[in-house]
Parts: structure tokens; C-alpha cells; sequence
């Protein structure tokens, strides 16, 4: 692989792995903490929120933490197509596309990105490649979009249970 093919990919999942690192680690630390987070995905209409609020820390923490390393990478963008799946389907997608009004352009972006991550590969500046670990291509993307795919799916069947009564009723019965 050419070097600048390699710093390339290195780049990318530098900026992706850390990113979502930040990302999960303010999900733990930052603001409303775990408890914050755990209301914000009750209020997606998840159930079990300090669970969702801990699976997801520990996904992005963990996805990104692959992703820098560059081990494991077609799982690593998996989890990470998941979780901006989960999020873009439930907190942004009714707030349209851009990012500024709160839009899923940022959530896809991402994704895309881990799928075409995982197809090209990590680079040559991996533990991916020192392990000899070669799965990129079509198999690298389809794990990466089917998996993450499959999982968003499996966590929304499970786990997503939406208030279906207008939000004045709720509001009133909350009340």
C-alpha cells in the first residue's frame, strides 16, 4: 500500500475512533452524566435507560478505541454504523438533514464513512495488518453495514417501545 494511502486511512480512523471516544465518554461524564443520558434515551422511547446509557458508552468508547488501533476494524465501524443509525432514526431523522437544526447529516456522515472504512481497510498502519488480519472489500463493508444493520435492529426490537399517545395526553398523565 502506498504511504499515503496508509497515513490516509490512519487519519481517518484516528479522527472517527477518537471522536466517538469523546463521544461515549461524554455520554458517561459529561453533563447529565449517566443518569442524563439514560433520561434523554427514555425519552427516544428506549426502555432500560441507564442500560441503553450504558451500552452506549461502552460501544463508542470501545468502537472508537478499535478503530484507533485498527484492530477488529469491519466490527469496530459496525458498532459504529449502529450506533449512528439508532441515533439518527431516533433523535434526528424528524429533524431533517442538516446538522444545524439538530438534522442527521452529522450521524450519516459517519456511518458512511465507517462503511467505507471497513471496505478499504485500515491501512497498513494497523494491528489489523501486523496480525496478518485481512478482511476489507466487500466483505469488510457488507460486516460493517449488515452488522451494524442487524444490531440497530435487534436493540430497536427489543428495547424501543415509543409513547404512541399525543404529547398533551402524556404531558397531562405524567402530571
Amino acid at each position: 500500500m502506498p504511504e499515503a494511502e496508509a497515513v490516509a486511512l490512519l487519519a481517518v480512523r484516528l479522527v472517527v475512533g477518537v471522536t466517538m471516544i469523546v463521544h461515549g465518554y461524554n455520554h458517561w461524564r459529561g453533563g447529565g452524566r449517566i443518569a442524563g443520558t439514560a433520561g434523554w434515551f427514555g425519552g427516544l422511547g428506549l426502555r432500560y435507560g441507564t442500560l441503553q446509557a450504558w451500552l452506549s458508552v461502552l460501544t463508542e468508547i470501545g468502537a472508537g478505541a478499535l478503530l484507533v488501533l485498527g484492530l477488529l476494524t469491519p466490527l469496530a465501524c459496525a458498532a459504529i454504523v449502529s450506533v449512528m443509525l439508532v441515533a439518527g432514526l431516533l433523535a434526528h431523522r424528524s429533524n431533517g438533514f442538516f446538522v444545524f437544526k439538530d438534522g442527521y447529516e452529522y450521524v450519516l456522515v459517519l456511518a458512511v464513512v465507517c462503511v467505507a472504512l471497513a471496505a478499504l481497510g485500515p491501512g497498513t498502519i494497523s494491528v489489523d495488518a501486523a496480525a496478518g488480519i485481512e478482511l476489507a472489500g466487500w466483505a469488510g463493508g457488507g460486516i460493517a453495514l449488515g452488522v451494524g444493520v442487524a444490531a440497530t435492529a435487534g436493540l430497536l426490537a427489543a428495547f424501543w417501545r415509543p409513547d404512541r399517545r399525543p404529547a398533551a395526553q402524556a404531558e397531562e398523565e405524567a402530571a
